[in-house]
Order: structure tokens, then sequence, then C-alpha cells
């Protein structure tokens, strides 16, 4: 016991800030900064990727897609994360109230922080549309793959946020509070040296990661289609972030609505929080009318299309396609008849025999009624014909 209690006494009763930002690769011309933030967000993507493309792969998508759609959605999320970010905090690009005190040299700079997730999904969705199209699969069906997914690669590159420094809450006293350098340029003005913080990084990580176990046990129970599994992930994740975001004290964007004056990301989170439970429900509503395919319309590969035959296909008389095996062994059990029923075995008799039969003068009542067996016959023969 007792060397329990020491053990846990030297556990540290906050998280410190870390003394490790990144590292520097000499090249000819100088050197080449690699910031921890940027290995936080690739380290995210290769996580995310690899959730994804195995889920996709289980749906039956066609190998190799998934590089294909995402070559698209990455630089396209990257970009619209940036752009957000300097629309919902545009002071350091432009100035206090857009007095051209800002400096524009700094949008790029992607390294330094600064990426709004709101942004980087909505561009990212035009990339994975474009991708999608170009594979010839459904949108739909691979935002529900790539659901659990994206929430993943948030939780990860979450961490960036702990390397930079920034995006912490406000002061608190639990023993997990965060630590943050004095002389950094985040730190709060005129708060003690030694003050702890809400590590809001965290609280999103791990959220993310519950998440990710969540959609992964709903989508197991219920096999979400239709995108209906993306607009739950941004139900999940919106519903988290809006506390989460209540509780920073980073400058940003004040947006007052119905009275109330709180982050525009606060506002941003609301809003997609109700169209994202819109957007389940009316999915939810509509009945599944097409196959459960990835595929779109007309580009499914021509293996798999022979491989499911269309039941609802007709031939050229307007009547219902047959199976060809199910004819054919209907077929030969007629074969193996016994003879007093030979009324329909007799119809796979070749009909050239009765064409070959030599005219004969008009049939007498005795014939007629052989007839009537012959007519039977050659009413089949057409059936016989279709099954060659």
């Amino acid at each position: 016991m007792q060397t329990l209690l020491q053990a846990a006494a030297m556990v540290p009763a906050s998280i410190p800030s870390p003394d490790w930002s990144g590292f520097d690769i000499p090249l000819p011309w100088g050197t080449l900064r690699i910031h921890a933030y940027a290995l936080c967000i690739l380290a995210g993507i290769v996580a995310g990727l690899w959730l994804t493309s195995a889920r996709w792969a289980k749906r039956g998508a066609p190998e190799g897609s998934v590089w294909d759609i995402v070559v698209w959605a990455i630089p396209f999320g990257i970009i619209g994360g940036r752009l957000y970010h300097v629309v919902s905090s545009p002071d350091a690009y432009f100035g206090p109230g857009f007095d051209g005190t800002g400096d524009l040299s700094l949008i790029p700079q992607i390294q330094r922080g600064g990426l709004g997730i709101w942004g980087a999904v909505v561009l990212g969705v035009v990339g994975a549309w474009i991708g999608c199209r170009r594979s010839g699969v459904k949108l739909s069906a691979f935002l529900d793959a790539a659901a659990p997914g994206l929430l993943l690669a948030q939780a990860v590159g979450r961490w960036g946020n702990w390397f930079n420094q920034e995006l912490f809450g406000g002061p608190t006293t639990l023993p997990w509070g965060l630590q943050i350098d004095a002389d950094n340029a985040n730190f709060p003005a005129g708060v003690p040296a030694d003050t702890l913080f809400h590590p809001t990084f965290l609280y999103e990580s791990l959220w993310n990661l519950a998440g990710v176990v969540i959609l992964l046990a709903l989508d197991r129970k219920f096999n979400f289609r239709r995108s209906r599994l993306f607009w739950l992930y941004a139900m999940y994740y919106t519903l988290g972030r809006v506390w989460i975001e209540a509780m920073r004290i980073d400058d940003a964007e004040q947006i007052s609505l119905f009275g109330i004056t709180t982050r525009l990301n606060v506002w941003t989170s609301i809003f997609v929080f109700l169209a994202a439970l819109a957007a389940f429900i009316l999915l939810g509503r509509k009945k599944r009318t097409e196959p459960d395919s990835v595929y779109l319309d007309g580009r499914k590969p021509a293996e798999k299309q022979e491989a499911e035959p269309d039941k609802n296909a007709v031939s050229a008389s307007g009547d219902p396609v047959r199976d060809a095996d199910s004819v054919v062994s209907d077929s030969e059990s007629r074969d193996n008849l016994p003879d007093n029923q030979s009324g329909s075995r007799r119809a796979s008799v070749p009909t050239e025999e009765a064409e070959a039969a030599p005219a004969g003068p008009k049939p007498g009542p005795d014939a007629t009624a052989a007839g009537s067996s012959g007519s039977t016959a050659t009413g089949t023969a057409p059936e016989a014909g279709a099954t060659k």
C-alpha cells in the first residue's frame, strides 16, 4: 500500500506543457522546420484512412478506389479548414475590425495551427464527391464508410493543439489541469504564471475516441446506409463541440442570436446539429428503392452484373426471363417421368420429325384422336426449343 501511495504521489497533479514542438531538417539553402502540429494532423489522416479503407473494402468497393477519392478529399479538406479558420478568427490576418493591420502572409502557414473542422468537412466532401464520380461509386456510401474514420482522425489531430499550447479552456484547479508556459504568446494576460487551464484538446480527443466506438457499434447493429451514419457522426461531434467550445478562452468571433452572445463555433455547432438531425430523420423515413450497392447506376463492373442477374428483366416477347439452369433442370425432370405421363415428355421430341413425315389423306376419326395427342406435343414444342 505504501508503495502505491508513493507512486501516486509521484504522478504529476497537472498536464505539463510540452518542451518540444518539432525539429529542423538541414538543407543546402537553410533548414526545413517540421512542426509537431503538422505531424499530429498527418498521424490523424493516416489513422482515419486505415479505418476508412478497411470499412470501404468490406462494403464491396472497387480495390484502390479509396485512394482515388482521398487524393481529392484531403487537399480540399485542408484548404477548407484553413479558410474557415481565417474567416472565423480574422484579426491576425486582417487586423482588428479589418483595419488592415494584420499579416496576410500568415494565411498559408498552417503549421502554426488553425484549421476549422467545419470548412474541412464541407470542402472535403466536395473533394470526395469528385473522387467518387471519377471512381463510379456513391458519395453516400463512402461517407458512411468514412464517418468513424473522421472521428478517429480528429481525435489524433487534436493533440497538435497541445504541442502548440493553444485552444485551452479557462483556469481550473483539477488535477488534470494543463500547464501553459507563462512566456507563451497564448498565455492570458493578467493571470498568475502557475495557473492551470482546462485541457480542452484532451476533452475533445477522448470524446471523439468514444464516438468511434459508438458509431461502429451502432452501424453493426443497424447497418446504416444512404449517408445516415455520416449525419449521425455530425450530430455526435457537434453535441460535444458545443460544451467544449464554450470552455475555451482564446480570441474568437462573437455572434449574438436570440439575445445570446457566444462564440461563432458554438452557434455553428448548434445549427449543424439541427441540420444533421433533420437529415438523419428524413433519410430514415425514405424507403429503400434501390439495391444496396456502392456503385453508381451503370458503373458496376460486368462480372458483378453477371453474378447478380436482374430478376425484373423481360424477354423481347414481354415474358419474364427465366433462369436457364432452372429451365433445363425442369426439362430434365420431365424426361424422367413414366410413360403414362409422357404428354409433357413428348415436348422434347424434335419438331423436324413431324416436318419430315409424308403428307397423307385427311385423317379419319381414329386418326383425329391420335392427332390430338400430336397437337399437345406441337403446342409445347416452342418451349422446348427455347431451352436449347
